[in-house]
C-alpha cells in the first residue's frame, strides 16, 4: 500500500511540472504560427518598397528654401523628385513654387512636373504650370523657367491669362525687377478682351 501511494505521490509531482511546461510549448507554437503568417503577407510589400527606393533613388516630400539675391524668398515642395542628369538635376513631380517679392507681391505656382538644376541656379516647370499672382491673375502656361539667385520668371511660349482688366493671350510673359518693384509683363502679340469690372457688376 505504501508503494502504491509513493508511486501516486510521484505521478501527481510529475504531472504537476509536466503539464505547465506542455501549455508554455502549445503557447509558444501559436505565438510562432501567428509571427509567421504577418511576415509573410507584409514581407512582399516591404521587399518591393526597399528595392524599388534604392533601384530610384526616390526622396518623397522634398523641399527647397532660399533667398535671392535681391532679396525675394523663394520655396519649392513635391510629392518626389528623382535624380537627373550627372550634373546634379533633380527631377520632381508635382511641383509647388511660391515666389514672396521685398514689396510685397507673391507668385504661387503648381505643376504636374519639374527639374531643379543646381548647376544653372534654376528651376523649370513643366507638364502645363499655373500661376497666380497676388494682383489676381491667374496665368497658363506649357512651361516656365524661375531663377533661384535673383527673382526671374519668364514662361516658355504662349501664355492664357484671367485678372482684374479681363482675359488676354500673350506670345510669353516675364517678372522681373524694375527699380524698387517687380513688374509681371506680357510680351510678343499681346491679345486683350477688357471686361471693366463696373460692367460685371450689371451684368444679370
Amino acid at each position: 500500500m505504501r508503494h502504491h501511494d509513493n508511486g501516486y505521490s510521484r505521478l501527481i509531482a510529475w504531472l504537476k511540472i509536466a503539464l505547465p511546461l506542455a501549455a508554455l510549448g502549445i503557447l509558444s507554437t501559436l505565438f510562432l504560427v501567428a509571427e509567421q503568417r504577418g511576415s509573410r503577407s507584409e514581407l512582399p510589400y516591404s521587399d518591393v518598397d526597399i528595392e524599388r527606393f534604392l533601384r530610384e533613388q526616390r526622396i518623397g516630400n522634398p523641399n527647397y528654401a532660399g533667398l535671392t539675391a535681391d532679396g525675394s524668398a523663394i520655396t519649392l515642395s513635391a510629392d518626389s523628385a528623382l535624380p537627373g542628369a550627372p550634373s546634379g538635376a533633380v527631377r520632381t513631380s508635382e511641383l509647388i513654387g511660391v515666389l514672396e517679392t521685398p514689396d510685397g507681391g507673391r507668385i504661387d505656382l503648381s505643376s504636374s512636373s519639374g527639374r531643379i538644376d543646381p548647376e544653372s541656379d534654376s528651376a523649370r516647370l513643366g507638364g502645363g504650370v499655373v500661376l497666380r499672382s497676388s494682383t489676381g491673375y491667374r496665368i497658363t502656361a506649357e512651361a516656365f523657367t524661375a531663377a533661384l539667385g535673383r527673382t526671374h520668371l519668364r514662361s516658355e511660349g504662349p501664355v492664357r491669362a484671367s485678372g482684374p482688366a479681363g482675359t488676354l493671350e500673350a506670345g510669353g510673359m516675364e517678372l522681373a525687377p524694375s527699380g524698387a518693384r517687380y513688374v509681371l509683363s506680357f510680351t510678343d502679340g499681346v491679345r486683350l478682351v477688357y471686361r471693366p469690372a463696373s460692367l460685371e457688376e450689371t451684368d444679370p
